[in-house]
């Protein structure tokens, strides 16, 4: 006992307090937002909150009496951790967006809790289907339009910057819509160095969290690596290596009207064997070739709304319109002149965007 009548002692009702909440460190930002109840105003609300990366629309024609969602976002530098509880919906990436923002992120999706999300649009990918009651991840790359259900359930997502996955992955654009399951050590390692992340965060440094963030990269970029085939011994590397001088050559020969599977292969002394299995996941080099052209035929679609649709298509190697029109209505579900029309209104909006953000 301490009898100095200086000591003062502390209060009672102080020592009954629960004890303050640990804090975040300085230089991790963190935000949350949620709604619930009334579905109409929810609703809106969660639309008005994802706007800047999705557009949200209702997943079916009758809509449920309620909805409710939130999300938990942590944010260090240029990476970022969401936390989402989700209530069905449509998340939607049209290709006027892509083609006119400058979102450019691989997101990483690990779904916890309830079935994972379904592509119903945009470039779904044949890898193995889904299996129930084993988590799974979802690779996006933000650049590429796709449609996205969601259900009931939990999910981490990843937002990583390009030039961080392609650091170690040579094209990041491949991994848009591939899935990995925790069915292997390293998935399962994957997912439950997250899951610590996402519970531990609170009690980290700045530097010790962003090189939690980090090693969670590479560990996803390893899993996706080695389920393309392009990692884990020197064969592995070799097609990584290959991979990657390929895709360099595509990229700037897509206006060149001779570019085919055959100038590719004499160019670069590749054996078509061995090109196409390392494409195949593409369906082909051929496919491959045809899809990255669409995809710059739409981005030109709307960058220069001045050029004739047809001087655009046969620029890129599309010299009949008809078979033009087809394709690119078969991989964007919109024909090339109304996107061509419609490019004038969605530079507005981007620019009213971008002055607001």
């Amino acid at each position: 006992m301490i009898d100095d009548p200086q000591h003062t002692a502390i209060p009672l009702s102080r020592l009954l307090l629960p004890p303050e909440p640990p804090t975040l460190a300085p230089g991790i930002v963190h935000s949350t937002f949620s709604v619930q109840g009334d579905a109409r105003q929810s609703f809106l609300a969660w639309q008005e909150r994802m706007n800047p990366v999705y557009d949200i629309q209702p997943s079916s024609k009758q809509a449920a009496d309620t909805f409710d969602s939130s999300l938990s976002r942590y944010t260090i530098d240029n990476l970022s951790l969401f936390d989402f509880r989700t209530a069905p919906n449509l998340a939607v990436r049209s290709l006027g967006r892509v083609s006119t923002e400058s979102i450019r992120d691989i997101s990483f999706s690990v779904f916890l809790e309830g079935p994972p999300s379904q592509f119903v649009g945009g470039k779904p990918q044949l890898d193995a289907p889904h299996i129930p009651q084993v988590p799974s991840i979802l690779a996006l790359d933000m650049d590429q339009p796709c449609t996205i259900r969601s259900f009931h359930g939990r999910l981490l997502l990843l937002f990583v910057p390009r030039a961080l996955v392609e650091s170690s992955f040579p094209d990041a654009a491949s991994l848009h819509g591939r899935w990995v399951h925790a069915t292997t050590p390293l998935t399962r390692l994957i997912i439950e160095h997250l899951v610590a992340l996402k519970r531990q965060i609170v009690g980290l440094s700045k530097e010790e969290a962003h090189q939690s963030f980090l090693t969670a990269v590479e560990l996803l970029v390893a899993a996706f690596s080695r389920q393309a085939g392009l990692a884990g011994n020197s064969r592995a590397a070799v097609r990584a290596a290959v991979y990657g001088q390929v895709r360099r050559y595509v990229e700037t020969h897509l206006h060149d009207p001779d570019l085919s599977p055959d100038s590719v292969l004499a160019s670069l002394h590749l054996s078509r064997a061995s090109v196409y299995r390392i494409f195949e996941h593409e369906g082909g080099l051929a496919a491959y070739i045809r899809s990255r052209r669409l995809r710059m035929a739409a981005d030109e679609l709307v960058r220069f709304p001045h050029m004739e649709v047809q001087d655009i298509a046969a620029g890129l190697g599309f010299n009949e319109a008809s078979s033009f029109t087809r394709a690119f209505r078969r991989a964007f579900n919109i024909a090339p002149r109304d996107l061509h029309e419609y490019a004038p209104l969605l530079q507005r909006e981007h620019a009213a965007q971008a002055r607001f953000t």
